[in-house]
């Protein structure tokens, strides 16, 4: 950790993957009598933060879910307004990842975005891939279940083709169908606002990740939150099925 902040609490394990669902952003915003849309600016502004202090903690792989399936339902002014602060995001932060070693990926399907978005996304993609300070995965237009249902067809297709014995399918090559192929799992899933549902996020490689759930909401999500959870998790035993230590 940074020599500056010696008073935060030490784990004795580390979370090198951390996935995050940002919540609380439209009830922060609500609370303080603004729109939803100022507190999905606000929380923006939150993500550029944690990607900063995140490699101190030791964290090389960050994922956050900024946009799932079912947000579609929202109103359309509220789904415009994040896809331009998406965009925004991106035309703004792509020098500081870059000069960062940020690398930055996002998984989900892209084919509702709008085209600017995806040269976008794109583009910056192809900037930041030889970098690997911190390996930042967006989660937009993402849903668990629509990413298995597109995996489940890309290997069907691939039986059909008489490329893949339907026996030869293990866990293995479930995951290399995935967006998430190549991509280590997570050890711990962070979800903020005190919701406790999982919402459709990462179901397969989540399977044995701890999960916190904070009743901080995302735009006050601060590096002394991270880095409260980060030290619970350091006291926490990860057994993946088996026996604990006495």
């Amino acid at each position: 950790m940074g020599s500056g902040h010696k008073s935060e609490p030490k784990s004795s394990r580390l979370a090198e993957h951390v996935a995050i669902i940002m919540d609380g952003n439209g009830r922060w915003a609500t609370e303080k009598g603004w729109p939803r849309l100022v507190g999905h600016r606000k929380g923006a502004e939150r993500v550029k933060e944690i990607v900063r202090v995140a490699p101190d903690f030791g964290i090389k792989w960050l994922t956050i879910y900024a946009f799932s399936t079912e947000n579609w339902k929202r109103s359309t002014e509220e789904v415009l307004g994040l896809m331009s602060i998406f965009a925004r995001y991106i035309e703004r932060e792509a020098d500081r990842m870059a000069a960062e070693g940020v690398r930055m990926r996002f998984i989900g399907d892209r084919t509702q975005l709008n085209d600017k978005l995806r040269r976008l996304m794109v583009d910056i993609e192809a900037r930041t891939a030889p970098l690997s300070r911190l390996n930042l995965t967006v989660a937009l237009n993402y849903g668990g279940r629509d990413e298995m249902a597109r995996a489940t067809r890309a290997l069907a297709a691939e039986v059909a083709a008489g490329r893949l014995k339907p026996e030869d399918i293990t866990e293995e090559t479930i995951s290399g169908f995935l967006d998430t192929k190549g991509f280590p799992d997570p050890d711990l899933v962070i979800r903020t606002s005190g919701e406790t549902r999982t919402s459709n996020f990462l179901p397969w490689q989540a399977a044995y990740a701890e999960y916190e759930f904070t009743p901080t909401l995302w735009p006050d999500f601060d590096r002394a939150a991270l880095a409260a959870i980060l030290a619970q998790f350091g006291n926490r035993e990860r057994r993946f099925g088996g026996v604990g230590t006495a």
